[in-house]
C-alpha cells in the first residue's frame, strides 16, 4: 500500500474522489463532507475537492445525495455541505528549493540536485512535489491546483467578481504547521507564506495546548493586494509566488505548533499528527486543538 503514495497527487486524488463518491452512495443519509489530512495527504485532499466541487446550481444529479435539494443554491463537494478543511504538515508550495525540505539544509545544490534525481525514489509523487512535472506544456500540478483546471475548480473559478472553488465553499479552511524540527516539510511551505510573513513565536504557556505557539487568521486578498506583496518579497521563486497568491485568495486559519521542548521533537513530522499513538502521545495537545475550535 505504501508504493500507492507514489502513483501522483492527481491519481490518488482520483481514487480518493471514487472512495468518497462510494460512501455517499452506501450512506445516503450524509448531509456534510470535512477533510483532515496529513503531510502530502492534503495536497490529495485539495485535488480531490476540486474534481468533486459542484458550484450553485439546480441539478447535478450526478454527483447529488438524495439530501442536497435543500442546498442546492449553495456550493458542494460531491453533493455535501463543506465544513472543514484542515491540514498538518502539507507541503502545499511544493518542495522545490527555498528551504522547503529542512534535511536539505538550505544548501541550492543539494535542492538542486534533489529536483533532478527525486523522482527515482518517489515516481510522480516526486516529480509533483518539486515541481518537474511539465507535461504537454502544461504547468506544474501544484501550480494547477490554485487555478480552474479543465472540470476540476481548485480555486479561481470567477463569477461576477467573486472567486467561487472548491477551497472556498468550505466554511473554514486550517493550516498546522511546525515551525521546527519537521525533517520532510518546511514551516514556509506547509503555513502557505512568504519569507517575509513568518512570525514572530515564543515558547507557549498555555497550560491546554503546550505545543501551540501561535495562531493567525488571514483573510482573503483579492489578486492585486497579492500581488502587492509579492513584489516586496524578491527572494520569492516566480511560482510559489504564484501559489501563495492564489491559495491567499480565501481566508486560512493558520497555527503554529512547536515540538521544540519535547523529547521527540526530531520525529515532529509524525508527531504533529500523532501518527503512532504509543510514540508520539506529546502531539496529542495539537489534535484537541483541532477538536475544540473546529470540530465542534
Amino acid at each position: 500500500m505504501a508504493a500507492l503514495t507514489l502513483d501522483g497527487v492527481d491519481v490518488m486524488g482520483e481514487r480518493l474522489s471514487e472512495e468518497v463518491l462510494d460512501v455517499i452512495k452506501r450512506k445516503p443519509d450524509m448531509r456534510k463532507i470535512s477533510f483532515v489530512a496529513h503531510s502530502v495527504g492534503g495536497l490529495v485532499a485539495r485535488y480531490t475537492i476540486g474534481r468533486l466541487y459542484r458550484p450553485p446550481s439546480k441539478g447535478n444529479p450526478e454527483y447529488s445525495s438524495s439530501n442536497s435539494s435543500a442546498e442546492e443554491s449553495k456550493a458542494t463537494i460531491a453533493g455535501l455541505e463543506p465544513v472543514n478543511f484542515i491540514t498538518f504538515a502539507t507541503p502545499h508550495l511544493g518542495s522545490r528549493g527555498n528551504k522547503q525540505v529542512p534535511f536539505l539544509f538550505g544548501v541550492p545544490a543539494f535542492e538542486k540536485a534533489a529536483g533532478l534525481f527525486i523522482h527515482w525514489i518517489f515516481r510522480r509523487t516526486g516529480r509533483h512535489l518539486f515541481l518537474t512535472d511539465h507535461v504537454d506544456g502544461k504547468p506544474p500540478l501544484l501550480k494547477r491546483l490554485v487555478e480552474d483546471d479543465g472540470d476540476c475548480h481548485f480555486i479561481n473559478e470567477l463569477h461576477v467578481n467573486i472567486f467561487r472553488s472548491a477551497l472556498q465553499a468550505f466554511k473554514r479552511r486550517v493550516a498546522y504547521s511546525n515551525v521546527g524540527y519537521d525533517h520532510i516539510v518546511g514551516w514556509r511551505t506547509s503555513s502557505i507564506r512568504r519569507h517575509n510573513e513568518l512570525p514572530k513565536w515564543e515558547d507557549s504557556i498555555n497550560e491546554k495546548y503546550p505545543h501551540i505557539v501561535y495562531e493567525e487568521r488571514c483573510k482573503a486578498c483579492d489578486g492585486e493586494q497579492c500581488d502587492s506583496v509579492l513584489v516586496e518579497d524578491d527572494g520569492l521563486d516566480e511560482i510559489e509566488g504564484e501559489m501563495v497568491t492564489g491559495l491567499s485568495r480565501v481566508s486560512w486559519e493558520k497555527v503554529d505548533v512547536s515540538f521544540h521542548s519535547s523529547r521527540m521533537r526530531f520525529a515532529a513530522h509524525s508527531v504533529i499528527q500523532v501518527k503512532y499513538h504509543y510514540m508520539h502521545t506529546e502531539g496529542a495537545d495539537v489534535i484537541r486543538h483541532m477538536i475544540d475550535h473546529f470540530l465542534l
